[in-house]
């Protein structure tokens, strides 16, 4: 599976029983609260040598959990994608119903991969592969905790259907109410079509719309995106030249963006953005992690990863995570927690100025990881293609 997404381990899923059940005191219980208070909480320099942190299941049994949600005043409940095409609710560790329900591709890499909501939790947004293998991001408006399917709108096909592999598939919403769209390159190893490269293309890239309809069109562009006035290239791109941007996520306290950027033959890579910076190009095709791939020379201008992990460390499908940023867990506020899909294993790293300064592996295992989840409060979650979530919490 060197340099795949988590396709062969997606094929494995297992049929699980219907019914979550809660193994603990189920930190989704107490997710009610408002958002922390990022003003009262303990923001200083995370501190790994002193951070201690377990994991703990708070639910299994969903079907092949791919991404997390929640809502704007309904914390008490997450919203889980399954790759199937369900977006199911969860509560006290127990599913309590089903938001949505879209036909997909599933399997392999394809399916419903990416959920997200407006900030004030009256819109879902979806990002999932149609039948026939393009990428289909739509909104829904809620009503209640379900998603209304007559209000159902299109807001982006993506044409994705040379290859089954390398969709991406994150969706972000930032404190901007803007969304952020994670594409992969279109698949094929070493990106053939060159795609990332190309800025004609909405394939290997973030994006970045506002979903509010204009003129005559699903969405429109915001006036701060790098290519906006530039003749020839895709308005929406925001970054460019990633291979395969399966998570990233924002920190809910100052913008900075994080990527976890699945490799090709060798390297996994994150790459970090301070808030405000936009129209980077990441190097691939041209570039593997730090390396040259394939004889290519790294772009003028184009920016290297923060950290690469190598697969023969056993590494082989880099999961993006979080920075924590809540408040049990001392010593771990600023901590930016990520995995691994095959090796399993999860690590904490600190940056400053863009450079590592405390790296840690935490010791903690989660098979099979697809996604991770921040809840209203600041807490990072964690999923599994078996159809376990985790929570992470202090020792």
């Amino acid at each position: 599976m060197r340099g795949r997404w988590i396709g062969c381990v997606l094929v494995a899923a297992c049929l699980v029983a219907a019914c979550l059940f809660g193994a603990v005191s189920s930190p989704l219980a107490g997710a009610a609260s408002a958002p922390a208070d990022l003003s009262r909480a303990d923001l200083s320099q995370a501190d790994l040598s002193q951070a201690h942190v377990k994991l703990v299941r708070i639910a299994s049994g969903l079907k092949s959990p791919i991404a997390l949600a929640w809502r704007a005043g309904d914390g008490s409940r997450v919203y889980v994608a399954e790759q199937t095409g369900h977006v199911r609710i969860a509560t006290q560790g127990h599913v309590v119903g089903t938001a949505l329900t879209v036909a997909v591709a599933s399997g392999g890499e394809r399916g419903l991969l990416g959920l997200a909501f407006s900030r004030d939790g009256t819109k879902m947004y979806v990002d999932y592969t149609e039948p026939d293998g393009d990428i289909r991001i739509e909104e829904y408006t809620m009503n209640g905790n379900v998603a209304n399917v007559a209000t159902r709108r299109r807001l982006r096909v993506i044409p994705h259907q040379t290859a089954a592999n390398h969709n991406g598939g994150n969706l972000v919403v930032g404190a901007d109410d803007l969304l952020y769209i994670s594409v992969g390159d279109g698949g094929g190893g070493g990106d053939p079509a060159h795609n990332a490269q190309n800025l004609k293309v909405l394939l290997g890239k973030i994006l970045r719309i506002d979903p509010r309809p204009g003129a005559g069109t699903a969405y429109t562009i915001p006036p701060s995106n790098p290519f906006v006035n530039t003749a020839g290239v895709r308005p929406e791109i925001y970054m460019w030249g990633l291979r395969n941007p399966w998570r990233f996520s924002l920190d809910r306290l100052n913008g900075d963006m994080w990527i976890g950027d699945v490799g090709q033959d060798d390297w996994e890579e994150i790459d970090y953005v301070p808030a405000g910076q936009s129209g980077i190009n990441w190097g691939w095709n041209l570039r593997e992690g730090f390396q040259p791939y394939k004889g290519g020379v790294k772009p003028p201008g184009a920016r290297d990863p923060l950290l690469v992990r190598s697969h023969a460390n056993g590494d082989c499908a880099i999961i993006g995570g979080y920075v924590y940023r809540g408040s049990t867990i001392p010593n771990f506020n600023g901590a930016y927690v990520f995995g691994d899909t095959c090796s399993g294993a999860l690590r904490a790293v600190v940056q400053q100025g863009g450079k590592v300064t405390q790296s840690k592996n935490l010791m903690l295992n989660v098979p099979q990881l697809t996604t991770f989840g921040e809840g209203v409060a600041g807490a990072i979650y964690a999923a599994s293609l078996d159809g376990t979530l985790y929570a992470l919490a202090p020792t």
